[in-house]
């Protein structure tokens, strides 16, 4: 929730665990949920099979070698509601039966409530946009309701499209560099810039865009209130040879490579040095209301929505690319329901597990999908860690399926 709220919320108690003294694992060789929490932070009496229902989620398998999903993943609900208006939905490809000509990757996806009292996140989980060209991976943190969360979920992988259609993709370095005498090093340098450059352009048109269409929906719906909803957004493009994070707000993207987490987007935070700057610089302020917020009201400083405090609330993304490589593992895109309770180092310790084939007790639904069951896992330990937000999580296998996982 990022709203400041005069309600005050008791903290449930749970003091500091003991370090652990035992290695994890039973002699089974399956690991307890509980096990893997950090032992200062996360409470002792954890019981997962009590935080979540196998009705409270919606977990998925994208198989990139041709567009059929899993049979574990077909049985599960496609939606699930959660309350009054409130909807948890999965978004994959339209297509079935079919083949994609990029994709090559399985994915795993949830969206709980939480301990929160409404549902404002939505994330898309959409393979081969583009012709297949591109996996598209998002999440959506909403507050003041939902609506904004909703539209982002529904649009903006769609706006995203309609931009690398109309848009001039650079061209890379060539042996012609040789030629002309240019060393193999700067010919590098400038892809690299104009591969930036192209979808920099690219993210914050379609941002843009996507700002535009929530506010033309707010002045239709003639409610003041609507124009007090928002979102954050943080959208990860998988290709053949490059990953593209487009952030506006305090979700997140981490990759892990190599066994290194690292952070694929920086937060939107309103303490942020250069984020509190720009806002001050627009007229705003930044005051430490529970927690430092723009104009003592929003936690984050960015944001899709929230038209009632810009200009010193934007919804320009910051934008990151990276050439993949073979040591690439995976991918974990998430809202603050997950990084609030969770380290980076954390989280990809859990989903490495997974993936390394360790399995769990008292976990709520066994998976052949590894990505699956992490994406579940983490939503489990951000609960029992005391996260009281709404969690949604998508992990992204980002290895060959052929290569390592049957199922897809």
């Amino acid at each position: 929730m990022k709203l400041h709220s005069s309600m005050h919320i008791k903290r449930r108690g749970g003091g500091k665990r003991n370090a652990r003294q035992k290695k994890p694992g039973g002699e089974d060789g399956t690991l307890d949920c509980k096990e893997i929490l950090v032992p200062e932070e996360g409470p002792a009496d954890f019981r997962p099979e009590k935080r979540l229902k196998a009705g409270d989620f919606n977990a998925g398998c994208g198989s990139s070698s041709s567009l059929e999903v899993s049979e574990k993943s077909r049985e599960l609900p496609r939606e699930v509601e959660k309350g009054e208006g409130d909807t948890i939905r999965e978004e994959k490809d339209s297509g079935a039966g079919g083949s994609r000509q990029v994709t090559r990757l399985c994915f795993g996806s949830i969206s709980v409530m939480g301990r929160s009292r409404v549902m404002e996140d939505a994330l898309t989980a959409s393979p081969g946009i583009l012709a297949g060209r591109y996996e598209f991976f998002a999440v959506y943190d909403g507050h003041g309701g939902a609506m904004v969360a909703h539209s982002c979920r529904d649009r903006l992988h769609h706006l995203l499209e309609e931009e690398l259609m109309e848009a001039e993709e650079p061209t890379t370095s060539t042996s012609a560099d040789a030629a002309a005498g240019i060393p193999s090093g700067s010919g590098e340098t400038e892809s690299k810039m104009n591969r930036i450059q192209y979808w920099t352009s690219i993210m914050e048109a379609t941002f843009s865009k996507m700002d535009e269409e929530v506010q033309v929906q707010a002045n239709e719906v003639g409610k003041v209130g609507e124009r007090e909803v928002g979102s954050t957004a943080v959208v990860a493009v998988v290709g053949t040879e490059e990953l593209v994070v487009a952030n506006c707000g305090d979700s997140r993207a981490v990759l892990s490579r190599g066994g290194v987490a690292l952070p694929l987007s920086n937060d939107h935070k309103p303490d942020r040095p250069d984020e509190k700057d720009r806002v001050e610089a627009a007229g705003g302020k930044i005051i430490d209301w529970d927690g430092c917020r723009v104009q003592g009201v929003l936690a984050t400083s960015r944001s899709i929505g929230d038209h009632y405090l810009k200009p010193y609330v934007i919804s320009k993304p910051e934008v990151t690319v990276n050439k993949r490589t073979e040591v690439d593992e995976f991918l974990i895109v998430a809202t603050d329901g997950l990084w609030d309770v969770l380290s980076n180092d954390t989280a990809c310790e859990v989903v490495r597990r997974c993936f390394n084939g360790q399995k769990y007790r008292n976990f709520i639904r066994e998976s052949d999908i590894p990505a699956e069951a992490a994406a579940v896992i983490l939503a489990e330990l951000a609960m029992a860690k005391g996260s009281r937000d709404n969690i949604s999580v998508i992990v992204v296998d980002l290895k060959e399926a052929g290569s390592k996982i049957s199922g897809c």
